[in-house]
């Protein structure tokens, strides 16, 4: 696992041994981040479910303003200190809960203009994530929630309109924005 691109670009970052977890390909990452290229500098970003943060932490290379890494897993987020450590990230640009994902969304002020949900795809939460974000307010106007599960989107959630969606590998995003 790397970093595609920005100041960070080809540094490796420390991730989990074994099938445990199921990091973003670079692949996907690549294309995700080749999508959401103009969106990102000076953004505030949400990495819900982080894992090792290796979503946020390419926000961050690429001059994101700050970016919100929640994780369950204390493994997690000790993966995620490693990293932030490795690449010197300021101690304001990045901040760190230990929640699920409910209570972090209850905990966070303001609005986002990145908001990746990326939940292990047994459990099933994005939706109800997606609906509590929307009910929160916490999706800025101009703002993208990225929502990648093991199956293609159907449905809709009230107050987001679905506007893309890929495939890569196993794996779809699905990007919402608010509703006009």
């Amino acid at each position: 696992m790397r970093i595609i691109g920005g100041k960070f670009r080809s540094r490796v970052l420390a991730e989990f041994k074994g099938d445990a977890v199921r990091p973003t390909s670079d692949r996907a990452k690549e294309s995700l981040f080749n999508i959401l290229a103009l969106k990102i500098r000076g953004a505030r970003a949400l990495d819900l479910f982080c894992g090792s943060g290796s979503l946020g932490l390419e926000c961050l290379s690429r001059d994101a303003q700050e970016v919100v890494f929640n994780d369950l897993s204390k493994d997690s987020l000790a993966i995620l200190k490693k990293n932030l450590s490795a690449l010197k990230i300021p101690v304001g640009q990045a901040k760190i809960f230990n929640y699920d994902y409910s209570v972090c969304l209850d905990a966070v002020k303001g609005e986002f203009d990145l908001i990746f949900l990326d939940p292990p795809y047994h459990l099933d939460v994005g939706v109800l994530a997606l609906e509590k974000i929307v009910k929160k307010g916490l999706l800025s106007n101009d703002g993208v929630a990225i929502y990648e599960r093991d199956r293609a989107f159907e449905g809709k959630i009230d107050g987001l309109e679905k506007y893309d969606e890929r495939k890569y590998g196993k794996a779809y995003l699905t990007f919402f924005r608010k509703e006009n």
